[in-house]
């Protein structure tokens, strides 16, 4: 056993809270002073806390407010919780995959966005449901027409996977046609997209956008790959382009943009086998009122992309009308993807969804409804989905279709 003198209780006390209220407090002078009168604190040992408070502030690692070094920190916050009752039946079997009821953690991400002296920024977010990073860049800018990231982000490519955040999606998850192209390569899917690392610039002006970025040419899934080695399939840079333009109209606002993408190896039916793949995408969107449309249209040229001696040129496009009134809005969403005999799968496109084999073209239709408790900080989602596949790969009849349910609750901070 031991015991404390009632001083160093008493400055362990002081210095606990004072620690503590550096985090709110805006002059912690008052308090200091306060401790001395009452005997607690000496002046000497008052001015060696004030120098390790004033050192913490500097480092900005606790302060909110303005520092040398630190403009302003933010943290911020999404939890995603969905539920998923999805059935695939596939025509000529009886035995259909097993049915998806789930329910599950989308996403939860934890960020912080500090803005630094002299125009830089750093941004982290984190999807601890997915265990990898969402963003992670310096930022330094210049003006609004000129802004660089150096780092971990989304290249500019598509209106659902770039254009929009997935807190703000009116059909809970993205598009067939944005899923096969910019998820992850598995021989069907394109890998196009999405997340990258390397070297981005972009900015904009009297409505006109730009975007160019120089990255590493594979699509990055796992925190793990943020920060991984180099490849024969990995070794030559991708190169990514986008223009784009935007306008207020009466009651409302349009924007449209064009981009494309050209990754070295990234192509054939096996990556690393020096086949090389390029992406387009256009697409437009429209608000008036309470009306927003979306539509958006996807090509690719994929050497080898059928097979060692036949390329793949993929197509896809999307439109999504939404209705809002109040605090409720209406969805309806259609999706078709044609593979050009390279293969989609239902589960390639609906998220959840049973496979139901390899076919060379796919739709989805999405009926929806989303109640904006508090704007997107706050919302609930519920949909219908149903999706067919059909036609093998070599020309033959087939045909799969999936049926189901999806929900998910929301909050942003």
């Amino acid at each position: 056993m031991f015991s404390l003198k009632p001083k160093w209780i008493a400055l362990l006390c002081g210095a606990t809270a004072l620690s503590a209220l550096t985090a709110v407090a805006q002059d912690n002078k008052a308090l200091l002073e306060a401790l001395v009168k009452k005997g607690i604190l000496s002046t000497e040992e008052a001015k060696q806390i004030g120098k390790e408070v004033a050192a913490s502030d500097a480092a900005g690692s606790i302060s909110t407010k303005p520092s040398k070094y630190l403009k302003k920190l933010t943290i911020s916050g999404r939890l995603q919780v969905q539920f998923a009752g999805l059935a695939t039946d596939i025509d000529g079997t009886n035995a259909d995959p097993a049915s998806t009821n789930h329910f599950f953690l989308r996403r939860m991400y934890i960020g912080a966005k500090a803005q630094l002296a002299k125009d830089w920024l750093v941004d982290f977010n984190y999807d601890f449901a997915g265990s990898t990073f969402d963003a992670a860049y310096i930022q330094w800018t210049q003006s609004d027409a000129l802004k660089l990231d150096i780092g971990f982000r989304k290249v500019a490519l598509g209106l659902e996977e770039w254009g929009t955040s997935s807190g703000s999606l009116k059909a809970i998850e993205r598009s067939p046609a944005t899923r096969y192209f910019v998820e992850g390569n598995n021989g069907r899917r394109l890998g196009a997209g999405s997340y990258r690392t390397g070297v981005f610039l972009g900015g904009k002006n009297s409505g006109f956008s730009y975007n160019v970025a120089v990255t590493n040419p594979e699509r990055v899934e796992s925190a793990t790959g943020v920060t991984g080695g180099g490849s024969a399939a990995t070794n030559t840079p991708a190169i990514w382009g986008n223009v784009g333009y935007g306008a207020k109209f009466k009651d409302g606002n349009y924007r449209v943009s064009f981009s494309a993408g050209s990754l070295p190896d990234q192509g054939g039916k096996t990556l690393g086998a020096g086949d090389n793949l390029t992406v387009y995408n256009w697409f437009a969107e429209v608000n008036s009122g309470g009306l927003n449309v979306q539509a958006e249209y996807f090509l690719a040229n994929n050497e080898h992309g059928v097979s060692a001696t036949k390329d793949a040129s993929p197509s896809a496009w999307s439109i999504q009308p939404a209705y809002k009134f109040g605090d409720k809005e209406a969805v309806f969403r259609y999706t078709s993807v044609d593979s050009d005999g390279r293969g989609v799968n239902l589960s390639d496109g609906v998220r959840s969804s049973p496979s139901g084999g390899t076919m060379n073209k796919m739709e989805e239709m999405h009926f929806g409804g989303n109640w904006y408790i508090n704007a997107d900080n706050t919302k609930f989602q519920l949909g219908y989905v149903h999706a067919e596949s059909k036609d093998t790969v070599a020309g033959g009849k087939a045909k799969a279709k999936t049926d189901g349910l999806r929900s998910q609750m929301q909050i942003n901070f």
